[in-house]
């Protein structure tokens, strides 16, 4: 079935419709650039037709982007030059674009074209707002719910399709760098006098008004006009060269380093800009390619928006389970983590119990919410009919009795294993029998927290990241009894709250506690070794962490860090392995030294809590070792110590879907996100030199870098994790 379809008007006007039929919401793809380019020629070859408008024949979007499998198949094609295949395969569009752009006129007079113009009904990502750019004038409609922008960033390209090198020209390099670096996506109304022209009722109506009335000057782009200057100044103007010099420093500061594309977005700016708009698309398409032929772009693509997506639309949903969209949540403590999830459940419309000891911790629970709303409300986000929406939807109460309609618990209380058993049994005496339990708790078995159900088929974990409200992800657990509906509810509810899942089976700190507190303990390790801790920060930092680990652990308490350690000593008796990491956090603890909670902790802090400089207290306990080890070595520490975790997480049967454990990393805890997770680095890196990279940290540094079996028989037979784990997702 057609992609874009053709029809011409009495009027004169011919309409370019862009209707995918097997998605809800458009993609470009080889057949769509196809038809699109034949409609094009043929209304332009067409001497009845005095304009056209490129519109969509879907009620609420223009489109959502690129197809990634186009990419993947340009590569394909090309054989043994899979970079002269992407390059000759992006030229091509650029050369489409250029057609619409130019439209037909006169390439020295610039008279004689004919006026295209963009309806979008709304949303318009990626090429769904690149094609718009090329085209003279766009018309949005006034849609609340729709989203302009240019994100490929966030995944790991860039605008490669002449979005980077006309937004440039169009709003300057200052002008354009929020849409371009940041990936940032406005509302029609943010959006008018930067992305798009008109924002109106009708933009079918207004566009087909438009190039009915429009002049030969009105189609010529400003970078094609004569005396044209590029706002803000381009690099050797003297306000440009500033501009381009804080642009990179910007772009270093934020990244460190550790991100390709936007360092060769950079450079595709800064290139094109020197030279005249045609050749700066070839610079666009050069650094578009280079991107693309980096392993970490695929990674990132393959893991922040295949995989991601896949698992958001239920990807390892148990099959043969009805719908199970939870209608009426209740949550079982009103601390910051229960607060946190009535608010993102009353957000998605669902209607919450939010239960505490007495109403006075019930309410300031609920508190939450309206200061959360009244924030929204200040930075224009939210109105204050919305808010009242939104916490008549939440009854804060200590009565139990008022979970008896509940289709789903989430028991949020202390870490306790007897309160949280105490709390199971009363609950679950007065809710419906059908009715999903589930525990927020971050590190206690759910298996054992299910014996104290009378139901443990219908106990489950769900497992959120604080703060509720802004972290992506959520870990539901498995425990050995519960049940497929259990598992279902748990990934409907977050599907329902606009989170993205994974699940995993049941054991000790589940998976993404089981990678990040080696993380941490790792540059504990290091700092009682010598090794200078803003060494160690900044050695994560240009790994693309977004905090090191002596940074994080202050931000999540040092005290906790103890609490956790004395429990898995204590649960693993003999087995644990003790190091002098411990009785540095034992020492800090008893200095009173607990964090940014307490102003004091690996660094200093001022009385408003702002940190400081790291603490030298920690050298005279420790002291700095004169000579300090290799940048690398430390990132291989830090690196090697989660990737191991998560092999021996997937090789134990804790972890069932290796696009779980990479989409987990990245949004659970910052995981390297241009590496697209642990999986996707030692796939990057290589098996063997993983596995030989093993046997040397383990000499060096002690048994906890032992290559897993797994990782070695994968060495051994040249494979690769996505290779064996996951073919289905390997060509993204």
């Amino acid at each position: 079935m057609a992609e874009f379809t053709l029809t011409k008007g009495d009027d004169g006007v011919a309409i370019i419709t862009w209707d995918v039929p097997d998605k809800s919401m458009n993609v470009m793809r080889l057949q769509g650039l196809q038809e699109l380019e034949a409609s094009i020629d043929d209304a332009l070859a067409d001497d009845a037709v005095k304009g056209i408008v490129i519109t969509s024949g879907k009620p609420d979007s223009f489109a959502g982007g690129m197809d990634l499998t186009l990419l993947a198949k340009m590569k394909e094609d090309a054989g043994d030059n899979p970079a002269q295949g992407l390059f000759d395969g992006i030229m091509q569009m650029h050369a489409l674009l250029r057609k619409i752009e130019r439209a037909g006129m006169d390439p020295k007079t610039l008279k004689g074209g004919k006026p295209i113009a963009a309806a979008l009904p709304g949303t318009a990502a990626g090429i769904g707002l690149e094609l718009p750019l090329a085209c003279h004038r766009t018309f949005c409609a006034n849609n609340p719910k729709a989203k302009l922008g240019l994100p490929e960033i966030l995944v790991g390209i860039f605008p490669g399709a002449g979005g980077t090198t006309r937004l440039v020209r169009k709003l300057g390099a200052m002008g354009a760098s929020s849409f371009l670096l940041e990936g940032k996506m406005v509302s029609p109304d943010k959006a008018k006098g930067q992305l798009i022209d008109e924002v109106v009722e009708d933009p079918l109506a207004a566009a087909k008004e438009w190039v009915l009335n429009a002049t030969d000057a009105d189609i010529v782009k400003p970078w094609d006009a004569k005396g044209y200057k590029m706002p803000g100044g381009a690099p050797y103007h003297p306000a440009g060269f500033m501009t381009f010099v804080g642009a990179n420093a910007m772009v270093h500061g934020k990244t460190k380093g550790a991100f390709p594309a936007p360092k060769a977005l950079l450079s595709a700016v800064y290139e094109g800009a020197l030279v005249p708009f045609d050749t700066a698309l070839k610079i666009e398409a050069r650094w578009f390619t280079s991107v693309l032929m980096n392993p970490s772009s695929g990674a990132m693509m393959r893991s922040l928006f295949v995989n991601k997506e896949a698992l958001e639309k239920g990807a390892v949903r148990p099959e043969g389970v009805a719908d199970q969209t939870v209608k009426k949540v209740g949550v079982l403590g009103a601390g910051m983590m229960g607060a946190g999830i009535a608010l993102v459940s009353a957000q998605a419309g669902i209607e919450v119990v939010l239960v505490d000891r007495d109403q006075a911790a019930a309410d300031k629970g609920k508190a939450y919410s309206e200061t959360f709303m009244d924030k929204g409300i200040k930075r224009g986000k939210a109105t204050p009919e919305k808010k009242e929406a939104l916490l008549s939807r939440i009854t804060a109460t200590p009565d139990l009795d008022q979970l008896k309609g509940c289709d789903l618990i989430i028991e949020a209380v202390f870490e306790d294993p007897a309160v949280k058993a105490e709390m199971t049994k009363k609950v679950e005496a007065i809710i419906p029998e059908d009715c999903i339990f589930a525990s927020n708790t971050s590190t206690l078995p759910i298996t054992s927290l299910a014996t104290a159900s009378v139901r443990p088929e219908q106990f489950i974990g769900i497992h959120f990241f604080s703060p509720v409200e802004r972290m992506l992800l959520v870990e539901i657990i498995k425990g050995n009894a519960t049940g497929d509906r259990a598992v279902a509810k748990a990934l409907d509810y977050v599907r329902q709250i606009r989170k993205t899942p994974i699940v995993v089976n049941d054991a000790r700190f589940f998976y993404a506690n089981r990678c990040i507190i080696p993380y941490g303990n790792e540059a504990t390790r290091m700092i009682t070794e010598g090794v200078a801790p803003w060494l160690i920060d900044h050695a994560a930092e240009q790994l693309g962490f977004p905090v090191g680990p002596v940074q994080l652990g202050d931000e999540t308490s040092i005290d906790l860090a103890v609490k956790i350690m004395k429990a898995t000593k204590a649960a693993m008796g003999n087995a644990y392995p003790d190091s002098e990491a411990d009785n540095l956090i034992v020492w800090m603890e008893e200095q009173g030294r607990l964090g940014r909670k307490s102003k004091a902790g690996y660094f200093n802090y001022d009385e408003k809590g702002k940190r400081q400089d790291y603490w030298k207290g920690l050298q005279e306990k420790y002291p700095l070792a004169d000579e300090q080890p290799d940048l690398i070595e430390v990132q291989h520490r830090l690196m090697f110590a989660q990737v191991l975790e998560a092999v021996r997480a997937l090789e134990e049967g804790v972890v069932e879907d290796i696009r779980e454990g990479d989409v987990g990393a990245i949004l659970g805890w910052g995981f390297a996100p241009w590496s697209g997770g642990p999986f996707s680095w030692l796939d990057i890196i290589g098996a063997e030199y993983a596995a030989a990279r093993c046997d040397e940290l383990e000499a060096k540094f002690g048994e906890r870098f032992k290559c897993p079996a797994l990782l070695r028989e994968m060495a051994e037979k040249g494979q690769s994790f996505y290779e064996r784990f996951a073919p289905q997702a390997q060509a993204a």
